[in-house]
This record gives structure tokens, sequence and C-alpha cells, in this order.
């Protein structure tokens, strides 16, 4: 499996990182070398930071919390739309709405808004409304569709934050940094790996290297819900056969202390025949 991993980075051009006379210095220790001028990124480090980033979101999952994508670039808004939908979690593609997080409340009336909105157009299709207002509520409900569709189901804080670029994805990063919200991120060379808590070091410019690095966070995704599906199931069955046990005890207890009530009346009747 871990061949076919890094046989996949390497056909998606993740090595390649950007000039290096545009590169940050802290990117160092994740360079391999330099080659006509292009930074090359190396691929033991993309693949150790991916396989921490996995472990991380496939425990976070199996523990309850959701994840949250983060992608705003055209290279990576399809990739994140298709896969992330797939397992049903939450995304962000279009601008990142400056408060998202530490704002929650007020993202959730938003929501709120938008659901009303359509259940306007499905009751009538705006019929009710003038032809001005019901261009309003429509240009409003795209917006708000647009912006926050990705999000509409996300009705508590991630348990992690997954961006793409994090030159781009600055405003996000910071809101989950104030909230303790662990964060992994996609960084090319001319990024800021002190951004993220788990750094994935490659090409973010590439729609095939963005594809396998969302395609593998997915289905860490996926293995923790199976796990979290698991997990409910055994609690389940730990609690019917804790209440069988129970129940199979007081029967017991019924059962042994059935005679010596019996006698404690005998003996009670006989007391009160002698008297």
């Amino acid at each position: 499996m871990a061949n076919t991993l890094v046989q996949d980075l390497i056909e998606s051009g993740i090595h390649f990182g950007q000039r290096s006379s545009g590169w940050n210095p802290k990117m160092g220790p994740y360079i391999y070398g330099k080659r006509n001028g292009i930074h090359i990124i190396d691929i033991k480090e993309t693949v150790k930071g991916l396989l921490l980033a996995r472990k991380l979101v496939q425990n976070v999952v199996a523990g309850g919390k959701d994840v949250c994508f983060v992608g705003t670039k055209r290279q990576a808004k399809d990739v994140i739309e298709q896969r992330v939908s797939d397992v049903d979690m939450h995304f962000v593609t279009e601008r990142w709405l400056g408060g998202t997080l530490t704002n929650f409340r007020t993202i959730r009336s938003r929501l709120s808004r938008l659901e009303e909105l359509e259940a306007i157009e499905q009751e009538d299709n705006f019929q009710s409304y003038s032809k001005k207002m019901e261009s309003q509520l429509r240009r409003e409900m795209k917006k708000i569709a647009r912006n926050l569709g990705g999000v509409r189901k996300m009705n508590k804080l991630p348990g992690v934050m997954i961006a793409i670029d994090v030159k781009r994805e600055t405003t996000a990063l910071r809101e989950a940094r104030k909230l303790g919200i662990p964060t992994i991120c996609l960084i090319d060379t001319d990024g800021d790996p002190d951004m993220a808590d788990i750094a994935i070091p490659g090409n973010d410019d590439s729609m095939r290297s963005i594809d396998v690095v969302i395609r593998e966070l997915c289905k860490a995704v996926a293995d923790g819900k199976q796990n979290r599906v698991i997990t409910n199931k055994d609690k389940e069955d730990n609690g019917a056969n804790e209440g069988a046990q129970k129940r199979s005890r007081r029967a017991q207890f019924k059962a042994d202390d059935a005679p010596a009530a019996e006698s404690s009346v005998n003996d009670a009747a006989t007391a009160a025949a002698e008297s």
C-alpha cells in the first residue's frame, strides 16, 4: 500500500516545488534539492506528513467529531467538492467568510435564512412576491448557498481543519488556531509550515497532487466513520449484555430469597395463631 501511495504521489508531481527565488526558508527541512531553479520536495517528508494526517483524521472522526476541508483556489475546488461530498463532510471552496468558526452562531443564522428562502421557493416559487422582491430574494439565496453550502450541515465546530495552500487560507487557519482546532495543510515551498499542526509538503498548484492528498484523507474519514459505527454498536451490545446480566441477577436474587420470605410469612402466621 505504501509503495502504491508513493508511486501515486510521484506521478502526480507533488515533489515539484516553487522557484527557488521565492522559497520560504522555514521549508528547508522538507526540500531535497534544486533542479533548473525549481526546488524539489523530499517525497519521504510528504509521505510522513500524509500518514500522520491520516492517523489524526481517522482518530478525530472515530471520536465523533467532523472534518472541515478548505480549498478556495481553482485547482482544489472541484476535487474537494467531489471527494468530500462522497464522505459527507464539510467544505469551503468559495471565499472564506471571516468569522465562519469564531462567529459560528451568526453563520448558523445565515444558514437558517437559506433554509427559509428554500422553503418559500418550494412552497410557491416566490409567486406571492413582486418581481423586484423575487429577484432580491433569489440573489440572496444564491449568494448564501454559494458561500456556505458546503457547511450547511455543520452543527458544531469541526475536530480538525484541512487546508490547501496556507498562503491563501490564512484567515481560516488563524480562526482554527484561536479555537484550538488542529490543522493539516498541503504546503508548497513558498508556504509557512508554522501555520499547520501537521504539514504535508507538496505541490499545492497541481490538481493531480491535490487529488491524491484529498483522496487519502477522505479514506481516513471513511475509516474513522466505520470505527465510529463499530464503537457505537459495541456500546449498545455491552449495554444490552449488562442489562441482561442485571435482570438475571435480580431474578436469581428473588429465587434465592423466595424460601426465606416464605418461611418468614409462615413463622409470623404461626406466632399469630399461638397468641
